[in-house]
């Protein structure tokens, strides 16, 4: 799995500090965008992209102001024109959040076989 480090703003909070949900969500497309920028690509190529389909989300624990947390990426499975991606948000090691998102590829707005390149960034 790989794991990319966000910090915590006010920004990202509700008045009480805590984490607004559907910034659990946001903090997930980064750690996505992020694996294809360690590698020097985009996720997002001309005409060519990915696009979330389906999206099965867990909340267990909140996040706060200041926390430091951790977004894991793993493929479990991949298709010709999608994927599903397992990812998880931690807090020193405690689970906060897991979801599993299913992205389709699409060229021109229409499903498209997804490059080769683009699974090598996966594992």
């Amino acid at each position: 799995m790989t794991g990319i480090k966000f910090r915590i703003y006010y920004e990202d909070t509700d008045c009480g500090g805590v984490v607004y949900y559907a910034n659990y969500l946001k903090f997930c497309e980064r750690a996505r965008s992020e694996l294809f920028f360690q590698k020097g690509l985009s996720p997002h190529n001309n005409d060519e992209f990915f696009v979330v389909k389906n999206v099965n989300a867990d909340y267990i624990k909140s996040a706060v102001f200041g926390d430091l947390i951790e977004v894991n990426t793993k493929l479990i499975e991949k298709k010709s024109a999608s994927i599903v991606m397992y990812q998880e948000i931690l807090r020193d090691g405690e689970l906060l959040f897991k979801g599993t998102f299913k992205l389709a590829f699409l060229k021109n707005f229409k499903p498209s076989k997804i490059p080769q390149e683009f699974f090598e960034i996966f594992n």
